[in-house]
């Protein structure tokens, strides 16, 4: 019985206890009814000190190349730059190999003489040529002997020469270039019993094509004269060339 009635006072008690615990609880104020104003800021922290260095990464796998893109316009051409410095001079370059010997050069040649045949009836008046019809030189063919002109074919400075032999007649001849007279001479007859000469030359230019010959002056002065002992000659020669200026030897 008194065990019973020991049990029921601790189980009052426990009861009394629990009921006051709750009631502790239930005075408890609401947070929303107790709300506060706001705190002024703190201030800012310290800055921290830098962090250890982070290991390095692994290297990623090497991925397959890729497809080639297309081709792009071309663009526009740039502007042209300043002109360079001019380099520095190279070195001597080693020497070549000698040649084969060349073919000598010919120097260009034209020369000529002629005289009257001695058998030659000349009847001739003003403006006839004189054809002197023996030929003594005239390598180069550049005399012709049916129309008693030369004919030049070197071009450059010639010296051109007449001589005559007159015998009881006078005598007046033109040297002839191109239809122009170059030069004239004259002999008047003075009774002489035995031949008298005469004698003329003259430097002239020529180019290919130019042409030169002797024409009787006067009708009345024609007296040509050849004979076994004396001769009528006409001379002509190339004193030098300017073959470089003509299209014959460039």
């Amino acid at each position: 019985m008194t065990s019973l009635r020991l049990l029921l006072l601790l189980y009052s008690l426990f009861i009394l206890q629990v009921h006051f615990s709750n009631q502790l609880d239930d005075n408890k104020i609401p947070a929303s009814l107790c709300t506060g104003h706001p705190g002024i800021p703190g201030s800012p922290g310290v800055h921290g000190s830098p962090g250890q260095p982070g290991r390095d990464g692994r290297d990623g796998r090497d991925a397959a190349p890729g497809e080639k893109g297309e081709k792009g316009d071309r663009g526009d051409p740039g502007e042209t730059g300043v002109r360079g410095l001019t380099g520095d001079k190279g070195d001597p370059g080693e020497r070549g190999e000698r040649g084969q010997p060349g073919e000598c050069a010919v120097a260009p040649k034209s020369a000529f003489s002629a005289k009257l045949s001695q058998t030659l009836s000349l009847s001739l008046t003003v403006g006839d040529t004189v054809h002197f019809d023996t030929i003594m030189l005239n390598e180069q063919g550049d005399y012709n002997t049916e129309t008693g002109r030369f004919t030049c074919r070197v071009p450059g400075v010639y010296y051109f020469a007449v001589h005559a032999t007159v015998y009881r007649a006078s005598l007046q001849f033109d040297l002839m270039k191109n239809g122009h007279t170059v030069a004239s001479y004259f002999q008047f007859y003075g009774n002489w019993p035995k031949p008298v000469s005469l004698s003329g030359g003259s430097l002239l230019h020529l180019i290919p094509g130019d042409q030169v010959w002797v024409q009787i002056a006067l009708a009345e002065y024609n007296g040509f004269y050849s004979s076994t002992k004396t001769d009528s000659t006409f001379t002509g020669f190339l004193v030098y060339s300017d073959w470089k200026n003509s299209a014959v030897f460039a």
